[in-house]
Order: C-alpha cells, then structure tokens, then sequence
C-alpha cells in the first residue's frame, strides 16, 4: 500500500474556513491527477478528519476508483454489522493487529501505521494548539512522518 497512498491526521479541533477547504480540495485533487494516489487513510476522533473525508467522498463522485479505508484504533474485532455501517463510508477498515495492547498511546500507534503505509500526509497541527501540560498525538505523527521521511502537507500554511 505505500505508492499511492495518502493519509490525513490532525487537531481534534480546527478553524474550519473555506480557505481551508478549497485548498484541501485542490491538494488533494492534484495528488489524485499528478501524483496517481488512489488510495486514502482515515482515522478518527478530530474534525479534521471529519473534513478530508467529506472532501474525498465528493471526489469519489469525479473519481470513482478511488478507495476510503477507516484504520480503526478502536475495536480490534467488529460485528458484520458494524463493519456494513463503516463500509457504507468507507470501501474498506481494518485494526493494525500490532496495536492491540497500546492503552493511551493506541492513537498514537493508529497514526504511525497510517504514516507508514502512505506516501503522502496532509496534517493540520497548530503550535499554540498543544497543552503545556501535555503531548500532542498530532505533534508525535508529524515529527514520526518526517523522520520518516514522507511527502507532507502541513496545514495551515504560515503568512
């Protein structure tokens, strides 16, 4: 799965504007176009998240090949019925097996698994949105993506 993948991880919270959607809709239709991604990570529990879906979900109207996978960090097995409400959103989920045992850093290790499987990372991290008093789970995936070295978009672009 690495080639034409692209996963997307961010903030619980965001400031959501239409700035923010148009380029996301233009990043990630050029990356469908120029750079062959035909295949989309998604985890969960942030708006940005909730964002980058229903933007690949409209795209999936001009781009019908492409693929929503759900990379669940909850649940490691899931009911038929469960897994049909997840597959009306998505064409496919699964639960990284190596995860199973992560406590509080289950999210962490979700992302890390979207991270590695993909060529691409579209972040949403904002520095003052990072407690003092804590790590931020954003924070931890970009600087593991960049270590890793992948193609990334972090959002939203400094003025």
């Amino acid at each position: 799965m690495c080639k034409n993948t692209c996963c997307f991880f961010g903030h619980r919270t965001i400031n959501e504007t239409d700035e923010l959607k148009s380029k996301l809709n233009d990043i990630i239709e050029k990356l469908i176009v120029e750079n062959s991604i035909d295949t989309f990570l998604f985890g969960s529990k942030s708006r940005f998240n909730s964002l980058c879906l229903s933007i690949v979900n409209k795209m999936k109207e001009k781009y019908p090949h492409i693929k929503r996978i759900y990379v669940r960090a909850e649940y490691p097995y899931i009911s038929e019925q469960y897994e049909s409400y997840l597959l009306e959103s998505y064409e496919d989920t699964y639960y990284p097996e190596h995860i199973i045992g992560s406590g509080k850093a289950v999210y962490v290790e979700r992302n890390y698994e979207m991270i590695d499987k993909s060529r691409f990372c579209i972040v949403y991290y904002e520095e003052h949105h990072v407690p003092s008093n804590r790590k931020s789970g954003t924070k931890l995936a970009l600087d593991y993506a960049r270590k890793q070295e992948k193609a990334l978009v972090v959002l939203p672009e400094r003025k």
